[in-house]
């Protein structure tokens, strides 16, 4: 018996002396922005529930805050006919000697005609007719009345393939990229992603695109998905991009996992993006001492009396007061933040304390 509390003691007395000197994964919060830690081009903001209102009212450090879409807005059913789309006519006529069809024939089809910058096509013995901004039936109600003059018995059929002003270009993302021929003017979104063969699955946190006119639209694909209001009309020309998202912040110190992170929603606050890592490591973290740092444009160094007073600041969260969980929650990340979690001092001296009571214990029992 002895013999094994002795062993315990030398036991102990080893982790006594290794308790000061056991290696770390993360730095303590003093020796971040501790005293003379902090270089005079950083500043040390403490979040509170007061100071986060503040922070918010600053430039943003390269992200607008928000997605760019647009709203949903239904057009009537019927596709319209414009500039480079193809009309197909097939005539059809009873009488004998009709002037638009030979001997013992019935029907006869026109080859696809271009319609002109102008709205036009040009149609045998009629000359031109403009269909341009029409459905496809006022354009055959169109075409009718006017070669009722030659054929009054002549019936007309007319078929519209779109040209690239009623169609959409899938560019990427999905499986079947390439041209979609728009069925009416009520095509969303998610048809046109659904004629593409979906989403490709390679892609993680996919976000999707719309250029239209010089302009870009992006939305999270998760939020296209739950909300019906953001399934909006596509219009012909325009491009669908589907891509990754390619907004994350990095994990570091002593947080359950150090890794960089995408953005999976719009927003992400400290508090969030703390759980989405697994939350602190119990025996190494320290709860007071949860570091953001985020570096701003220069042009957001108080331009209108709100802003940094330097272009590379430090946020701290302390975790263990009303104020700061507050403040922490309603603190939004920005793409590029680095999370950082500092270890603290004394959390492996007590590890050691509590495996030193433990050995005691069982020393007990045995003798």
């Amino acid at each position: 018996m002895r013999r094994i509390t002795c062993g315990i003691l030398a036991l102990v007395a080893c982790l006594l002396l290794v308790s000061c000197s056991l290696p770390r994964g993360a730095a303590t919060k003093g020796e971040v922005v501790g005293e003379n830690a902090i270089p005079d081009d950083v500043t040390m903001v403490e979040v509170t529930r007061t100071s986060v209102v503040e922070v918010a009212k600053w430039p943003s450090a390269g992200w607008h805050g928000h997605y760019h879409w647009f709203s949903r807005v239904n057009g009537p059913g019927s596709k319209i006919i414009k500039p480079g789309d193809r009309v197909i006519l097939t005539i059809w006529d009873n009488q004998d000697n009709s002037l638009l069809l030979g001997p013992g024939q019935r029907s006869v089809q026109v080859r696809p005609v271009e319609v002109s910058s102008s709205g036009a096509i040009f149609v045998p013995y009629v000359d031109e007719v403009f269909v341009g901004g029409l459905t496809p039936e006022q354009a055959r109600e169109q075409v009718q009345n006017q070669m009722s003059a030659i054929a009054p018995s002549a019936q007309v059929q007319l078929e519209v393939q779109s040209g690239t002003r009623n169609s959409i270009d899938m560019v990427s993302g999905v499986k079947k990229p390439g041209q979609v021929e728009l069925t009416g003017r009520n095509d969303s979104i998610l048809w046109a992603l659904a004629q593409g063969g979906g989403i490709d699955p390679v892609i993680q946190n996919p976000i999707v695109r719309i250029m239209r006119d010089g302009q870009s639209y992006e939305i999270p694909a998760d939020e296209l998905l739950k909300d019906p209001k953001k399934n909006v009309i596509v219009r012909g020309g325009d491009q669908v991009i589907v891509s990754e998202n390619d907004r994350f912040f990095v994990a570091l110190g002593a947080s359950e996992t150090e890794k960089l992170v995408y953005f999976d929603r719009e927003n992400i606050s400290v508090v969030e993006a703390m759980s989405s890592l697994g939350g602190l490591q119990d025996l190494r973290a320290n709860p007071q001492g949860v570091l953001l740092l985020r570096e701003y444009p220069k042009s957001a160094i108080k331009p209108n009396g709100f802003g940094p007073e330097t272009q590379y600041v430090v946020f701290s969260f302390n975790m263990t007061t009303a104020d700061g969980l507050f403040g922490a929650k309603k603190f939004m990340m920005q793409p590029g933040d680095v999370v950082m979690a500092t270890e603290s001092a004394l959390k492996p001296a007590q590890a050691v304390i509590a495996l030193l009571g433990s050995l005691f214990a069982i020393n007990n029992i045995i003798n």
